[in-house]
């Protein structure tokens, strides 16, 4: 994106950085544009909600994996789910 101008990013320097540490284009942009509305500190108030993996049913940790689009999940053990997850 250097040297163009998005209209719909609503801050183009953190997107850059973002992207510059390995986050997708829509990842950025999400959070970009969620710091630029909401602020940062509350942006990084976010998430922690879901508790951790290692407390989750092998059902539940297949249907996360669903939810998030996974493939080849069906035949994982449990350590292999929480990896999956955790590497998503």
């Amino acid at each position: 994106m250097p040297g163009k101008k998005n209209p719909s990013l609503k801050d183009p320097e953190l997107y850059e950085e973002l992207r510059e540490d390995g986050a997708s284009k829509q990842k950025a942009a999400r959070i970009s544009n969620a710091v630029a509305k909401k602020g940062r500190s509350a942006v990084g108030r976010k998430g922690g909600k879901s508790g951790d993996y290692d407390d989750w049913t092998v059902p539940q940790l297949k249907a996360k994996a669903k939810e998030i689009g996974l493939t080849g999940y069906s035949a994982k053990k449990k350590s292999e789910l929480i990896s999956a997850l955790r590497n998503s």
